[in-house]
């Protein structure tokens, strides 16, 4: 629930039950004739461990029913995810517009942008590259502030992963161009020379 994958999942899911011809028993196409129809309760049954699987223990608690079907099992997942996705959605934009790139590496800064529009993705809330890459620019601090011009001014406008190797190079050479800076001043090379007088005797 927390890594709303759900949308992910069920492409996964969906994909091995083609590939089995077991399509039936998640849409309710494919019916039980009775009782008695032992081979069709066999099948489903595989189909629900499947299921029971592949979902956390969590949410195994939440959707367990007793005698329940595949399709029935299926549908009340659906509902889980589907539910207040607009409110989901909401919160999610709200932590990406509000992400500011702080004490954190750039590599980690742009793993978290990318992890919270992986999220709205899998609730219909999908961001497009060029939004990521504004909002990546606009949660950088003063240190970065002459390469947010040149992305910016880039044409074509870069894809989200190339405004990141671009961000991480830049961080590279402000790294190097800091611990290249002397320490302390009071060499021969420091701007203040410094000298001694003698008293006369």
């Amino acid at each position: 629930m927390d890594e709303y994958n759900y949308d992910a999942w069920r492409e996964l899911f969906e994909t091995h039950c083609l590939s089995f011809g077991l399509m039936g028993h998640l849409d309710g196409t494919t019916q039980s004739t009775g009782e008695e129809d032992t081979y069709w309760a066999r099948i489903d049954g595989l189909v629900k461990l499947w299921i029971y699987g592949t979902i956390s223990k969590s949410l195994l608690t939440t959707v367990l029913k007793k005698k329940s079907t595949a399709h029935a099992l299926w549908t009340r997942l659906e509902n889980q995810f589907c539910d207040n996705k607009e409110a989901r959605a909401i919160q999610l934009e709200n932590d990406l517009h509000n992400l500011t790139i702080g004490d954190l590496a750039v590599h980690e800064y742009c793993h978290r942008l990318k992890k919270i529009s992986d999220l709205l993705s899998n609730i219909d809330a999908e961001v497009s590259d060029r939004n990521l890459v504004m909002h990546m620019l606009n949660g950088l601090n003063e240190k970065f502030d002459n390469i947010v011009n040149v992305i910016k001014h880039k044409s074509p406008f870069p894809s989200f992963e190339d405004a990141r190797s671009i961000l991480i190079l830049e961080e590279q050479r402000v790294s190097k161009t800091t611990r290249h800076q002397p320490i302390h001043t009071d060499h021969s090379s420091a701007p203040t020379a410094l000298y001694t007088t003698t008293q006369p005797s």
